[in-house]
């Protein structure tokens, strides 16, 4: 994750340990505008706080018609919020939110320098390993958060997002324990509607994610386009969907971060309950847009080969994946 750096943003001039807090009402910015990113940044801007989205595609229909959330179960919201077409339109903010896809992290060099006062700070809800540390790398390790979202999701149209099941988020610091920053941000989602807690350990939970996501996002995109519940309904994609579970964990245990085995089969009955889901990866693949090959299943893999760890069935997926998504993206 190199490249010339382009940004204006000196970090050797940030404080040597920046505040803590965030504003008791935070500015917020959301980047990368998607069905993750708008349904998180949704929820929050539902709940009166000062949210700005970075849009495109979506810009003229939402600044026309707002947003609008539906959830199983629930009614159908619409609501209007804060649509920028630059992040200089945007401007300072205390916090910005990233769910762009992380194949797309270079942009964040010029993205997100006019986003940023002093002690701006930044959470990643990007999928995978090492966008924490892209970040950190190039604004600052102390601006530094990263969050989990375990949600059935969809864009169906522009500005209208499908919540399928699910949504919990979990946030920690990239460097140490929770912050009051990092309690603060959960507090406003859990205020919002959302239910997130802050966790301890930012790392062990990121390949906790790993466990799900390698298997299923993988196998959706490698057995021909299927959902979820044909992966659990196939006894030889759940074998190899096992398969891949315990190789994550054991290739988390390799980097530093123990997972009991037993997890395996708790992500396994979650899954049961989302029916017949299209994982993100899935939906980008038939899209023609680049799948995150890198941060979800790459980097594990490179980890597990460098503690030594025998992971064949990760490294076969890895490289069909890294060639199906290289053949679609032409």
């Amino acid at each position: 994750m190199g490249g010339v750096i382009r940004f204006k943003v000196d970090i050797t001039q940030l404080p040597a340990q920046l505040p803590t807090q965030l504003p008791d009402k935070p500015r917020i910015a959301v980047i990368g505008a998607g069905a993750v990113g708008c349904y998180y940044g949704g929820k929050l801007a539902a709940a009166g706080h000062d949210v700005r989205f970075l849009m495109r595609a979506d810009l003229e229909t939402v600044r026309a018609q707002g947003l609008t959330l539906r959830s199983v179960g629930e009614t159908e919201v619409r609501f209007p919020v804060t649509a920028c077409a630059t992040p200089e339109e945007i401007g300072p903010v205390d916090l910005v939110i990233i769910a762009l896809k992380a194949t797309s992290n270079a942009a964040l060099e010029t993205l997100l320098p006019p986003l940023l006062h002093e002690t701006t700070a930044l959470v990643t809800l990007q999928n995978g390993l090492g966008n924490e540390a892209f970040l950190a790398e190039r604004f600052g390790a102390g601006r530094v958060m990263g969050a989990l979202c375990f949600v059935c999701l969809n864009r169906v149209a522009p500005g209208v997002i499908e919540h399928y099941g699910h949504g919990k988020i979990s946030i920690g610091e990239y460097q140490g324990g929770p912050l009051p920053r990092t309690r603060a941000l959960v507090a406003a989602l859990r205020a919002a509607g959302i239910d997130a807690n802050a966790v301890d350990d930012l790392a062990n939970e990121r390949w906790r994610k790993l466990v799900w996501n390698i298997p299923f996002n993988g196998l959706a995109i490698a057995a021909g386009g299927v959902t979820t519940d044909v992966i659990l309904g196939d006894p030889g994609l759940l074998r190899l969907a096992r398969g891949l579970m315990r190789e994550t964990i054991a290739a988390a245990a390799g980097d530093g971060q123990a997972i009991p085995a037993e997890y395996a089969d708790f992500q396994i009955e979650r899954t049961w309950a989302m029916g017949p889901y299209r994982p993100s990866s899935l939906i980008d693949f038939q899209g023609g847009r680049p799948v995150e090959v890198e941060p979800i299943w790459g980097e594990p893999y490179r980890r597990a080969q460098a503690a030594g760890v025998e992971t064949g069935r990760l490294e076969a997926l890895y490289f069909l994946l890294r060639k199906l998504a290289a053949h679609e993206a032409r």
